[in-house]
């Protein structure tokens, strides 16, 4: 398996991940983009995590790692397996 940090693009939106202790680790803000179309995705998650997380009773458990940002930077961003 290629362990690259390579962009997976899903219908034409690209998908930071990385690999971290043996397992891809996507970006969510990334995937929240693309199955939403939201022109503010980071809002968009913020929003999913402050609601639907208490309601459904979701697993809180989120890991931070840096991922490239197009200004060539690296910021944290949550992901998740």
């Amino acid at each position: 398996m290629n362990k690259d940090n390579a962009l997976v693009v899903f219908e034409d939106k690209k998908i930071r991940r990385e690999w971290y202790n043996n397992e891809w680790y996507f970006s969510v803000v990334d995937i929240v983009e693309a199955l939403t179309n939201s022109p503010t995705p980071r809002q968009y998650w913020g929003k999913v995590k402050d609601r639907e997380f208490v309601q459904f009773e979701l697993s809180p458990i989120w890991v931070q790692l840096k991922l490239e940002s197009t200004d060539g930077k690296y910021y944290l961003t949550d992901r998740n397996q």
